[in-house]
């Protein structure tokens, strides 16, 4: 029986609601799939998300090498979609992103988890990327989440 990965921005979010929501699913691990975890939002910058997960019980993991790079990100905000799309995934067939893919597994193997990054929409992030090259490595139904205060 597949595992569930779930997906979650927090494009929106406030950090109270965030953790509720996570308890209430019984999340046991955020994987940070960021490649620059720092947020203009109170609460989800790196340390800070990392300090209020841990009061939660809940693990945090940061996979940079998962993260959109720089050229993907402005691709996007263009909405040059497929322009992302190709420069993200020539940037996770690298062998360090292959890696940080096979050690998301591992940790969504391990405990029930999360897959974090901002955008809302998950059509709109590669966290669904993500999600969709994990499946190809292991058992997983995704599930994308939204908060809701």
């Amino acid at each position: 029986m597949p595992s569930v990965l779930y997906t979650v921005g927090y494009e929106g979010a406030n950090i109270i609601d965030f953790l509720r929501t996570l308890k209430d699913l019984g999340i046991k691990r955020l994987i940070d799939i960021r490649d620059v975890p720092v947020s203009r939002k109170r609460g989800f910058s790196k340390s800070a998300l990392a300090n209020a997960l841990e009061e939660a019980g809940i693990a945090y993991s940061h996979l940079k090498d998962l993260g959109d790079p720089k050229a993907g990100r402005e691709a996007m905000r263009r909405g040059d979609y497929p322009g992302f799309l190709e420069i993200y995934t020539f940037h996770i067939a690298k062998p360090s992103g292959q890696d940080a893919l096979r050690a998301a597994v591992e940790l969504a193997q391990e405990s029930p988890s999360i897959l974090l990054c901002y955008e809302r929409s998950p059509a709109l992030c590669h966290r669904t990327v993500v999600a969709k090259e994990m499946k190809l490595l292991a058992q997983f139904d995704v599930k994308n989440i939204g908060i809701n205060p």
